[in-house]
């Protein structure tokens, strides 16, 4: 979300003083979006499996990367964006913790596990915001920033296809 408020205010014709105003409206949206996406990831993880919808997450996040590289110049097509970053977001954030406590061995101290969850997801933090700003430093262009998460994006991709498919009845929905 940080990310697409600094890409909008650097790169969208905004109106005289629709600035700051355009980037509130898309926050809003992107936060009520979220609630949105999260249930339907919900249901489709329902239908297909978490790994199999997390893939099309993910593809989905490549997507957009790719539509703020090429298409993103005018307020409209970047609220229309940020409605699919909405969607996207909320769903792959829920879903994401939801696969990760599947694959948890039978244990009582969760809370480990989640704090090192939420140490790793702070790291890719940290480092996805880092190459979005060195690359835009080298390029002088935010939208090679863009392609630079896509590439992250496309890495997750592919190793989303190597994570094993849990076969215990507790754990059935994760495949």
């Amino acid at each position: 979300m940080l990310l697409a408020t600094i890409f909008a205010s650097k790169e969208i014709d905004w109106p005289e003083g629709g600035g700051t105003t355009g980037l509130i409206i898309a926050i809003l949206l992107i936060q009520i979006l979220g609630a949105a996406g999260a249930f339907l990831m919900s249901r489709l993880s329902g239908l297909i499996g978490n790994i199999k919808t997390l893939v099309l997450s993910v593809f989905f996040w490549i997507l957009i990367c790719l539509g703020a590289y090429f298409i993103v110049h005018s307020p409209t097509e970047f609220y229309v964006l940020a409605a699919c970053v909405g969607l996207v977001m909320g769903g792959v954030q829920a879903l994401a913790r939801s696969t990760y406590s599947k694959y948890l061995p039978e244990t009582e101290d969760h809370a480990s596990y989640f704090s090192f969850y939420d140490v790793t997801e702070k790291i890719g933090i940290v480092v996805g915001t880092f190459f979005f700003g060195f690359i835009e430093e080298i390029t002088g262009s935010i939208r090679f920033s863009v392609i630079s998460v896509t590439f992250f994006f496309v890495i997750g991709f592919i190793l989303l296809f190597f994570v094993p498919k849990l076969i215990s009845k507790k754990n059935a929905n994760a495949s």
